[in-house]
């Protein structure tokens, strides 16, 4: 054995976990695609570097995926998602235009979902995605955990993450999140209210840390009194318990909601009252879901293109790709003005 070879004793392979490519990239000190040069018998690799990996794989006992050969002696066409939370209406809705933009662009899309937010399950699902042999990544992971992880694997392929943050590094795509609540805060200001809650998504979600300081800035601009957010966890479930508590004591004559779940759930919580929106309290969404128009009464909210979103995405990787130079300029949200705000009910102006 090389004497200056890496100490080869790893945790994870003791657990009976069959190894991978990145185990023994890892394990060799070098890069996966550097193993799958050796496995592909690559005339520009080193005899040493050879020989360590060779090494490594008969120590291990890897072996390798008939797919990953792909990765050097053809080009697979394909587009690697990473999910953690397909269910939900933005997410699902930028994966079905990434689907149709890949398609456009002769790639397929292969999607897999994150089990858990810790490292190894994305390693996991990267694994995965990486023994097909994508030439690109897309990453829809909006815990900024995940984006930590990302960063510190930093995948050997272009890749891009639909959220805004600095850990993203050069390699973001989104709607801009801060613009899209100050917009619905400085909203409900010009109309008149002073007294403006948040009820923000949780925290570690990148989305949710963006509008609630969109909201503070906006707050803060207009010289009004600064009130905690109230941390949330974007169900409609949460909107109406929440609801029911603030609306005791009811100090306030508006509501900026970090998406349209919580916002129903504040509007039955107002009903459950005996309040009218918006006659006695002015709301405010996120999102624009495709259930916000006919909410009772209609919601006003800020809308996500969540498909240019996508389309976005994937024409960033091509770019990339083709060793142009990407476009991360963010998307521009709108609010959408309908029946749920208006002005604060006389004992409550400013």
């Amino acid at each position: 054995m090389n004497d200056h070879a890496p100490d080869r004793v790893d945790p994870e392979l003791g657990r009976g976990r069959a190894p991978n490519i990145r185990d023994v990239a890892r394990l060799a000190g070098v890069s996966y695609q550097t193993v799958s040069r050796v496995l592909n018998d690559h005339p520009s690799i080193r005899p040493s570097t050879r020989e360590r990996v060779l090494e490594v794989i008969a120590e291990t006992g890897y072996r390798p995926n008939p797919a990953a050969r792909a990765l050097v002696t053809s080009r697979s066409r394909t587009i690697g998602v990473l999910t953690s939370q397909s269910f939900q209406y933005g997410p699902a809705t930028s994966i079905a235009a990434i689907e149709i933009a890949a398609r456009d662009a002769g790639y397929r899309s292969s999607v897999t979902s994150i089990a858990s937010t810790d490292v190894t399950s994305i390693r996991a699902a990267l694994d995965y995605l990486m023994s097909q042999s994508v030439e690109a990544l897309v990453v829809i992971a909006p815990q900024q955990r995940v984006l930590e992880v990302i960063a510190e694997i930093a995948p050997d392929v272009p890749y891009v993450t639909l959220q805004t943050a600095d850990l993203a590094d050069g390699h973001g795509m989104s709607t801009d999140q801060t613009l899209g609540a100050r917009l619905a805060t400085r909203h409900l200001i010009e109309l008149g209210h002073t007294e403006i809650l948040h009820i923000s998504g949780p925290q570690d979600w990148i989305e949710a840390e963006a509008r609630m300081q969109g909201y503070l800035e906006e707050i803060d601009a207009a010289d009004l009194r600064t009130r905690a957010p109230i941390l949330g966890d974007w169900s409609a479930h949460f909107g109406y318990y929440a609801g029911l508590e603030l609306l005791r004591f009811r100090d306030f004559s508006a509501v900026f909601a970090s998406n349209d779940q919580m916002a129903l759930g504040f509007m039955h919580a107002c009903r459950d009252m005996d309040l009218r929106i918006p006659e006695d309290i002015s709301l405010v969404g996120f999102d624009d879901i495709p259930e916000a128009a006919h909410f009772a009464p209609p919601l006003t909210t800020v809308r996500q293109n969540f498909s240019e979103i996508g389309r976005r995405a994937v024409a960033l990787l091509m770019a990339e790709l083709r060793g142009a130079v990407p476009d991360h300029d963010l998307v521009v949200p709108e609010l959408i003005v309908r029946e749920s705000t208006a002005a604060p009910p006389p004992g409550m102006r400013g």
